[in-house]
């Protein structure tokens, strides 16, 4: 938000340079990020000077070029070609001298200097207005009052407005400080505990009075709670054109653009007061009635850029007999606003529903300054007190009469809020004990009424403009920010406390798999809870009567709650992909959102996405593409470092994979792991395949405290390997040799690993082969020869009697 001080200084009279100024709104919670200049005139005129024209004649070399002799009051006159019709001996006129910096109408800057034009020596420039940028006439130079004189600056002479300009964070909650009134008032309050008491002075609005009734137009509010409060007045016989040169420079000091006396009128007032106003043209108000309601859905309406707009059943529009004119709050209608023809318009001021205003606004992808302020909550005290000061002005600056009485439609007021303030409470928030009389003091220069005082509190009324202040905290906070941060002494004790951390908590074994999963190569991922409802046609298992919908979504793109994590992974390597980063590897921890009967519930997961390469392409290292069993390693190192080993493997039920499997405890389901369907990968334009992991995150917290965690010594003697090449049928799988082995030798046998398989020539048909280890060790001894033969020799046995297997 921008703030004018020049236009600030009119509500307080104060002398503080900017910067000052500017410090003390940042401790009350108006931050300034940044003060910029501004001047009416870029540049500021510097270096241009009054001249007077000594002589004048014709350039010997150019037909329309003159040779002049100017003073330039410094004792000694300078030659200077110049090529207007109307410059003549005698003049009064404006002259840049040689070092000047000019602007054209870009804000390009160009620099006077020293030259030759067709053979005659120029030392300077005697300017146009346009050149100046005081106007834009280029008919000739400016010709100035005989009275001025030679070598006075221009800068003394026009009037030419130079500005500060605070960029102020605005923090949403602070509606109150959305004008100059409002930023004035805040400033007010924090300069009396400086105790500088400076006048807060308010526009007058005492002159207002109708002179005729003679274009009453009738107002109709359909719906209050959409239009608590609404008001209106005409105004007739008046002439739009260009605003005075105070007006303008007051709106483009705070970047706004311009138009025509009656709409900046009603720029100045919103950024004045915080008020939201809108002038209709009213002539085309048909039947001298303006109706306040919503409108069928459907209904076809084209605002003021253009673009026509289909209506919600919830948006409120400004109507009249016949057709809608304007969204109210939002945006006006392209065919009712005011332009060079108007001859009267219906002036509006009103307070509109915050809720229903937002709403309309990120419906229709809105966002002006009007909806700004609605949205956020103004003060529905000043509406009508508005409504005449923009009047007044038009009056001032269009003519006009005022032709109706105001019509204000107010049928049950917003009421301020009734607060108790106990000082015990503010003591332990602030942690400094107040002065009693400091905190009346405070309250009262927000504007906040004290009704009652006792030992223990005060009871307060808060203004309903300060919708943001409606606790007792809220209270404390607003004394606090006045009183001052800085001023809150603190001791030079550190005090700290220890508390009790359960190991098992979330963040705790969530940081754990974090560091091992980015120690494993993997970066982690937050994607959007909210998500298309399209993606439940990608699962059989998804169920559109299962999601949970947005109520006012941002768009039909994030209109439901994600069922799947898989689809926002998805997003991410198709949005990586499409940028030639195709090695990913990502996890994510997050929640998917349920809709059932039994009510909403929500499930937290830990998803882990890999494709492409495992690791980057160097020179002394092939490219290893990701594959299952990559994955798989991946998942099993995950429960592993959880405690959670004894696991039932089964193959994977869901559909969202070409193949995979599911590891569980009991009927517990931990983790889905696999292959992602092309089809699915097809929906995002992915084009390599995906590994996808998805772990049940709230199930696993729940089983790993249940772990009981051993430890034991490093075993002092020396493990033995010994390996077999077994032919096997084609249907034998490795867990079946896994299974046997373990029930061979429980107690010697640590370890048992496939370290490769072959099929292909010089096996019979249907057969394969495996390489298989085992790995030996006794914790107490070293092992003989004759124990490891004996163990070997009852393996190979149950492997060729239970699996038909052959030693190769």
């Amino acid at each position: 938000m921008k703030i004018s001080y020049n236009w600030l200084k009119q509500f307080i009279n104060l002398d503080w340079d900017a910067e000052k100024t500017g410090e003390l709104l940042t401790d009350l919670g108006l931050e300034i990020e940044g003060i910029e200049s501004y001047q009416s005139v870029k540049g500021g005129l510097e270096g241009v000077v009054v001249g007077q024209v000594l002589s004048c004649e014709k350039h010997p070399n150019a037909d329309k070029l003159k040779v002049t002799r100017v003073d330039l009051g410094n004792g000694e006159p300078v030659q200077i070609v110049c090529g207007a019709p109307n410059v003549a001996a005698g003049q009064k006129v404006p002259v840049a001298t040689i070092g000047t910096k000019l602007y054209d109408e870009n804000g390009k800057e160009w620099v006077i200097k020293k030259g030759k034009i067709r053979g005659e020596e120029s030392h300077g420039m005697i300017c146009a207005e346009d050149e100046l940028g005081l106007g834009k006439s280029h008919d000739g130079i400016m010709v100035l009052n005989s009275d001025f004189s030679v070598g006075t600056k221009a800068a003394e002479i026009f009037d030419i407005e130079n500005d500060q300009v605070f960029e102020i964070g605005l923090t949403p909650n602070r509606a109150d400080a959305m004008s100059h009134w409002g930023t004035a008032r805040d400033l007010k309050a924090g300069l009396q505990q400086q105790d500088l008491n400076l006048e807060l002075i308010t526009p007058s609005v005492s002159s207002f009075r109708v002179e005729n009734r003679l274009n009453k137009i009738d107002i109709e509010v359909k719906n209050a709670d959409l239009a608590p409060r609404y008001c209106g007045v005409t105004i007739s016989d008046i002439k739009v054109k260009e605003s005075p040169a105070w007006l303008q420079h007051r709106l483009k000091a705070i970047g706004i653009t311009p138009k025509n006396n009656v709409v900046d009128v009603t720029n100045y007032v919103l950024h004045e007061l915080g008020q939201p106003l809108h002038a209709f043209d009213a002539h085309y108000i048909e039947g001298s009635k303006i109706e306040v309601k919503t409108v069928e859905a459907g209904t076809t309406f084209t605002t003021l850029d253009e673009v026509e707009r289909t209506l919600h059943e919830e948006d409120l529009m400004i109507c009249d007999a016949v057709k809608p004119l304007c969204i109210a709050g939002v945006f006006g209608g392209v065919n009712s606003g005011v332009t060079e023809t108007t001859t009267s318009i219906f002036l509006e001021s009103a307070y509109f529903n915050p809720v229903s205003i937002r709403k309309t606004a990120k419906r229709h992808g809105l966002n002006t300054d009007a909806s700004f302020r609605f949205e956020r909550g103004i003060d529905p005290n000043i509406t009508e007190y508005a409504l005449k000061r923009a009047a007044l002005l038009i009056q001032d600056l269009a003519g006009g009469n005022i032709s109706s009485e105001i019509l204000d439609l107010y049928p049950k007021k917003i009421e301020d809020f009734q607060v108790f303030l106990s000082f015990e409470n503010a003591t332990k928030l602030i942690g400094e004990e107040l002065p009693q009389e400091t905190i009346k003091r405070i309250l009262t220069s927000l504007d906040i009424k004290i009704n009652s005082v006792t030992e223990i509190g005060i009871g307060l009324t808060i203004p309903a403009y300060r919708n943001d202040v409606q606790r007792e905290a809220d209270v404390i906070e607003e004394i606090l920010r006045v009183y001052g941060y800085n001023n809150i002494g603190f001791t030079q004790k550190l005090n700290a406390s220890i508390s009790n951390i359960d190991k098992f908590a979330d963040h705790n074994v969530q940081n754990t798999i974090s560091n091992q999963l980015v120690g494993q190569g993997f970066n982690e991922m937050l994607a959007n809870s909210l998500t298309t409802p399209e993606y439940i046609n990608l699962s059989e298992q998804l169920n559109e009567q299962n999601n949970i919908e947005m109520l006012n979504p941002l768009s039909n793109d994030l209109a439901v709650m994600r069922q799947s994590m898989l689809f926002s992974g998805l997003e991410a390597i198709s949005y990586n992909s499409n940028r030639k980063r195709t090695d990913l590897k990502l996890y994510e921890f997050g929640k998917t959102y349920h809709s059932y009967e039994s009510g909403r519930i929500e499930n937290k997961h830990l998803s882990i996405l890999i494709t492409g390469n495992r690791s980057k392409e160097t020179w002394n290292v092939k490219t290893n593409p990701s594959n299952f069993f990559y994955l798989k390693g991946i998942v099993s190192s995950v429960l592993e470092r959880l405690g959670l080993t004894k696991l039932k493997t089964s193959p994977i039920s869901n559909d969202l994979f070409a193949e995979g499997l599911s590891l569980s405890i009991g009927k517990a389901a931990l983790v889905d792991f696999g292959i992602v369907k092309k089809s699915v990968l097809k929906h995002f334009s992915i084009s390599q395949e995906v590994l996808y992991a998805d772990f049940n995150w709230d199930t696993i917290l729940e089983y790993i405290k249940y772990n009981k965690i051993k430890y034991t010594d490093i075993p002092k003697f020396p493990e033995v390997r010994r390996d077999f090449a077994l032919l096997l049928d084609d249907s034998v799988k490795f867990e079946e040799i896994h299974t046997i082995a373990k029930q061979t030798e429980k107690q010697l046998l640590k370890g048992i690993n496939l370290f490769d398989v072959y099929q292909g020539a010089n096996l019979p048909s249907g057969k394969k082969s495996y390489a298989v280890s085992f790995t030996l060790q006794d914790e107490k001894k070293t092992l003989t020869d004759k124990q490891i033969d004996k163990i070997m020799n009852k393996l190979q046995h149950n492997f060729e009697s239970k699996l038909g297997a052959e030693l190769r």
